[in-house]
This record gives structure tokens, C-alpha cells and sequence, in this order.
């Protein structure tokens, strides 16, 4: 059964939302989102490496995601699990960090929705609010590229 919770709106120029069709199963695309080992093959746009340093995927538990660029630049991702119905849903309050885990931009609101379709699955991320319409599009930039690879990742498994 899944939860009810409020997807977080604000200005519709600052809240981003993308939707994608993987040709993979609902089960295996939520487990690419939550399992350390399938989010480090494709987590981070084109270039970039992803290592997990924390995921305790249970509602109120904490993540932190190391990504290096490909120029040797860091950023690091934390957070707070909100909400986990799988394979259906998956809410995350975070926001960027520095080395020592102090927050480097305002918290977002990311929902995620995991619907079958025609055998394949339907993805909703919904990214809410930026402080900017800039940050929205760099973000929406870093996602798409993100996607791309997971899609190609989804390919091989």
C-alpha cells in the first residue's frame, strides 16, 4: 500500500521534473536507486565516479554520496531517507556538502515514482524547490546526463 505524503511544490520555474521510460522492470529500477552496488555504475553525469559512503535506506535514515568529476573536481550529496515504498516511491531531503559534511546549498525535496508501463518502467523525478532557476537547470543537466546512464547501465543486467 503506498503512503501519502505531499510532493513539495514552489514557483514552477524553480521545481523540476523528468520523466523517463527504462526498458528494465519496476523492481530492478527502484533496486538501482537504493542498492550501494548498482548506484556506483551509473550514479553522476557522464564522467563522473560514485562512491556510497552512507545508505541506511529506512524512513529518517541518512545517505552521503561522494561523486568525482572527471577534471578531479569533488561533490559530495547527504541527506535524509523520507519516505521508502518500494518498488513504488522513494523521497530524499538533501543537499550538497562539503568534505566534512556541512551543507553547501539549500535542501531540495527529490521524489521519485516508479510506475510499470508496458513492461517497461515509468520514472518521475520531481526535484523541489531551488533556490534558483540556474540550480534547476544545472540539476536538470546532471539528472538527464545521470539517466542516460543508468539507462545504459540497466542494458547489462
Amino acid at each position: 500500500m503506498a503512503a501519502e505524503s505531499t510532493v513539495v511544490t514552489g514557483p514552477a520555474e524553480r521545481v523540476l521534473v523528468i520523466t523517463r521510460i527504462f526498458d528494465a522492470p519496476r523492481e530492478l529500477v527502484f533496486k538501482a536507486w537504493t542498492d550501494p552496488e548498482h548506484i556506483v555504475r551509473w550514479m553522476g553525469p557522464r564522467g563522473f565516479r560514485s562512491t556510497v559512503l552512507r545508505s541506511d535506506l529506512h524512513a529518517g535514515g541518512a545517505y552521503r554520496i561522494h561523486m568525482l568529476g572527471p577534471e578531479g573536481d569533488d561533490h559530495w550529496t547527504q541527506g535524509i531517507f523520507q519516505e521508502i515504498v518500494e518498488p513504488e516511491r522513494l523521497v530524499m531531503a538533501g543537499s550538497w556538502a562539503d568534505a566534512q559534511g556541512n551543507p553547501t546549498s539549500p535542501e531540495t525535496l527529490l521524489t521519485l515514482t516508479f510506475e510499470d508501463y508496458e513492461g517497461k518502467t515509468r520514472l518521475t523525478l520531481h526535484q523541489a524547490v531551488f533556490e534558483s532557476v540556474t540550480a534547476r537547470d544545472q540539476h536538470r543537466g546532471g539528472w538527464n546526463s545521470s539517466l542516460d546512464r543508468l539507462a545504459e547501465y540497466l542494458a547489462t543486467v
